[in-house]
């Protein structure tokens, strides 16, 4: 598996190169279509999708109470840092083949970096 991301982080290197600065406020907009299925603030929960209340740091397929990961999150092994999560959020299905996302991604390198930001804004301090 770590051949898997490491080939995946490779391969993906200008989705890494291309990460801009990241505007909490932008983020916050951009993440409206995500809500669809995952929440971001600590009292919420999950919904369709795993909370992403902390997410950072964290490893991957791991937040407790989400029992719907595909077999792909509980197989990879991964910690979601920043860097990863632009590529995430650039090809989900392409980054993780296999994972049940529904979403083709965000496109826009800054749009990627903005909800990046945001999620930050809920994560506990190290």
């Amino acid at each position: 598996m770590i051949r898997l991301i490491s080939l995946v982080l490779f391969l993906s290197v200008p989705a890494l190169a291309e990460m801009p600065e990241g505007d909490a406020e932008r983020g916050r907009l951009k993440f409206g279509a995500c809500r669809t299925c995952h929440y971001p603030e600590q009292a919420v929960g999950h919904n369709n999708g795993p909370s992403l209340w902390n997410i950072f740091n964290k490893r991957v397929g791991s937040q407790p109470g989400f029992d719907y990961y595909s077999d792909a999150l509980k197989q990879a092994d991964f910690v979601w840092t920043p860097e990863l999560m632009n590529v995430w959020l650039a090809d989900p299905q392409n980054f993780l083949p296999g994972n049940m996302m529904m979403s083709k991604g965000i496109a826009d390198a800054q749009d990627r970096a903005d909800v990046i930001e945001y999620l930050k804004t809920f994560s506990e301090a190290p």
